[in-house]
């Protein structure tokens, strides 16, 4: 899953990311309001933060842009101005959620499923393939049963391979999904969790890795390894 954090403060903005990525997310900030509009735009996010006071450009107007154009990315905006007014304004807009500050990240890590599971069937709590099972609710995968004792990247590559089951994966696009914009692309950093994940899938009994490569492409989560 891949979040926007738009907040001016950059200290704030540091405790987001930072808290975001240990749960797993990929995660990329902008501190400032055209920033966040253009990132917005551009590249292709699962959720939104946007602090409501920015320079440049506010967080309302980013909803208000975004919805304009029919963008129906969930938005959670973040603010300081907890008035009942403000917060109605701020839903009016588009936004799909309100948290004001100071708030618990225990709170918004919950909030933040709440906005991801409402996508209904396009955003299922639990993606299966053969014998391999996801919970994204309790953040759990399973293989034959057995929990898999996967990092919070592995566990992000395994979720987008379930979600584009038995379809071929760029490269170029799991290390937009699953990292984010700041990562080098000419890292190996794919191929090397892509090899941890092939271990942890095959386990002691040596099962099929299930996540095979399709040379000079990318990778594939099939059954049978390709001819």
């Amino acid at each position: 899953m891949r979040i926007l954090v738009a907040e001016d403060d950059r200290k704030v903005a540091r405790f987001l990311e930072k808290g975001l990525r240990e749960e797993g997310y990929s995660v990329d900030v902008a501190h400032d309001g055209e920033d966040g509009a253009m990132k917005a735009l551009v590249y292709d996010y699962d959720l939104l933060l946007l602090d409501v006071m920015m320079p440049s450009k506010s967080g309302l107007e980013i909803v208000r842009e975004l919805r304009r154009r029919e963008h129906t990315v969930p938005i959670l905006l973040l603010t300081a101005r907890d008035a009942g007014d403000d917060i109605v304004q701020g839903l009016d807009a588009g936004a799909d959620d309100y948290l004001t500050k100071p708030f618990g990240f225990d709170e918004l890590l919950a909030r933040i499923r709440a906005l991801l599971r409402r996508g209904g069937s396009e955003r299922p709590d639990r993606l299966i393939y053969e014998d391999i099972d996801l919970d994204r609710v309790t953040h759990v995968a399973t293989r034959r049963g057995e929990r898999l004792d996967l990092t919070p990247k592995e566990f992000q590559l395994l979720e987008f391979f379930l979600l584009n089951q038995e379809r071929v994966v760029r490269r170029t696009e799991l290390l937009e999904k699953v990292w984010d914009l700041s990562f080098d692309p000419m890292s190996n950093v794919v191929d090397v969790h892509i090899a941890h994940l092939r271990r942890k899938l095959r386990g002691a009994e040596g099962a099929s890795p299930l996540v095979h490569t399709i040379r000079g492409v990318g990778y594939v989560l099939q059954k049978d390894a390709p001819e």
